[in-house]
C-alpha cells in the first residue's frame, strides 16, 4: 500500500482555481439578506488565524443567518462546470459528456444542482423542460438521460493527485449556487494542523499526522483530509473519499473529529 502526502498550500492553490472557474454570472448571483444585520455585524473570518476573534461575539450562529424561505423558482445556469476541467492535472471529461448545473433562487437564500449528460441532451429547450416539473428545492430539475452522479462522466489517469482533486472537485461543484442556509463546504478551510488559536474538545484521539494523503491499493484509493468549519459550531472535520475500481464517484465519510470550546 502506498500513501502519498501533499502539501497543504499545493491544495489551497487547485481548490482556490476550482473555485475561480465556477464563479457565476454577477445576474445568477443576486440575492437580498431580509434578516438580522447580525451577518453583516460577524462576518465569516478570512483566515484561519481570525478563527479566535469570533468567540469574542458568541460567533457567528447559523439560525441567525436564515429567516422564511419564500416560493422560489429553478433556471439554467449559464455557467459551465465542466471549464473547471480544463487545466486540471489528471482528470477530463468523458468524450460525449457535457456538465450543466440548475439554481434554485428565492428572496434570501439559494441552491444549485449539477448533472452531468450526454451532449446530444443538451440544447437550452431539452435544459428547460425539466424545469416545468421541478418543486421545490428538494425536488430539482433533472434533465433527460442525466447520470445519477455527475462524477460518473469524469475519467483521469488513477494518480494520487488525480483523486485528491477529484474530492475537491466534487464538493466544490455540489456547492455551485449555494446561499444563505444552504452554503455548507463554503465555510470549511484546509487544515494539515489543529488552529491553534483555539481549544478543541476532540471526539475521539487526536490524528497524529492531518495532512492531506493519498492511499493507493490495487485498482482502488482513499483519499483522506481535514478542514476547519469556520462557522457555528465551529468544528474540525476529517474526510475520507474512497474510490473503487474504474471510476471516480467516491464513497464519503465527512465526520466531525473535534469541537470549538469557548
Amino acid at each position: 500500500m502506498a500513501i502519498q502526502k501533499f502539501p497543504l498550500a499545493t491544495l489551497q492553490k487547485v481548490r482556490q482555481y476550482i473555485k475561480n472557474t465556477l464563479v457565476l454570472p454577477k445576474s445568477e448571483q443576486h440575492w437580498t439578506w431580509t434578516s438580522s444585520k447580525s451577518a453583516d455585524e460577524l462576518p465569516e473570518p478570512n483566515s484561519l488565524d481570525a478563527l479566535g476573534d469570533l468567540f469574542k461575539f458568541g460567533g457567528v450562529i447559523e439560525s441567525q443567518l436564515t429567516s422564511p424561505r419564500p416560493s422560489g423558482h429553478w433556471l439554467v445556469s449559464t455557467l459551465n462546470p465542466g471549464t473547471a476541467l480544463a487545466k486540471l492535472p489528471g482528470l477530463k471529461l468523458k468524450p460525449g459528456f457535457r456538465l450543466i448545473s440548475y439554481l434554485y433562487r428565492a428572496e434570501v437564500d439559494g441552491a444549485g444542482v449539477v448533472w452531468a449528460i450526454p451532449e446530444a441532451f443538451g440544447t437550452t429547450a431539452q435544459l428547460e423542460k425539466p424545469i416545468a416539473m421541478a418543486g421545490a428545492l428538494d425536488q430539482p430539475p433533472k434533465p433527460e438521460s442525466a447520470l445519477t452522479d455527475f462524477m460518473q462522466a469524469i475519467e483521469g489517469d488513477r494518480s494520487p493527485q488525480s483523486f485528491i482533486i477529484a474530492s475537491l472537485l466534487r464538493r466544490e461543484l455540489l456547492e455551485i449556487g449555494a446561499l444563505g442556509q444552504h452554503r455548507n463546504w463554503s465555510h470549511h478551510r484546509l487544515i494539515d494542523e489543529p488552529p491553534a488559536q483555539v481549544n478543541w474538545q476532540w471526539s475521539t484521539e487526536q490524528p497524529k499526522d492531518l495532512s492531506p494523503k493519498v492511499r493507493l491499493l490495487p485498482d482502488q484509493a482513499a483519499v483522506e483530509f481535514f478542514t476547519c468549519r469556520t462557522v457555528a459550531p465551529i468544528a474540525l472535520f476529517r474526510h475520507i473519499d474512497q474510490y473503487l475500481p474504474g471510476q471516480y464517484k467516491a464513497n464519503s465519510i465527512d465526520r466531525v473529529v473535534a469541537i470549538a470550546q469557548r
